[in-house]
């Protein structure tokens, strides 16, 4: 779903996340190490920082979560996508794709003025509209 959907306050910036729900073994193979030791280096050039690796502690409040959660801010989706897309990052993907399966995906976040009331009322008029 699109606008109006994303309902902001004002025209903030708004910050893009790359989303990993990674199932690793029970022994993380050396390339998944050397994978983890090497990735900070394509992220830096599109402005990538780990918020959460892997989530050791955590606190399952609803359904499971054998997997391990991996959240990395960006500026931007546009950041997000040269991240992924760039010749670094693909380099290291077999590394950990190899010996771990997984779900990744890169979403854009809202802006800090993110109204979701607004949101609410944008979607009530558009189904009662179509």
């Amino acid at each position: 779903m699109t606008a109006p959907y994303r309902t902001r306050r004002t025209g903030a910036a708004t910050t893009a996340y790359a989303l990993g729900n990674l199932r690793p073994p029970a022994h993380l193979d050396e390339e998944v190490l050397t994978c983890m030791e090497r990735i900070q280096s394509p992220l830096d050039p599109f402005g990538g920082r780990f918020l959460v690796h892997g989530a050791p502690e955590r606190e399952v409040r609803e359904g499971e979560w054998p997997k391990a959660l991996v959240i990395i801010a960006f500026p931007s989706l546009a950041d997000a996508r040269s991240w992924y897309g760039s010749p670094a990052c693909q380099e290291l993907l077999p590394l950990r794709t190899r010996h771990m399966d997984g779900d990744v995906l890169l979403v854009d976040g809202v802006a800090p003025d993110y109204d979701p009331a607004a949101t609410a009322a944008a979607l009530r008029a558009a189904q009662a509209g179509g």
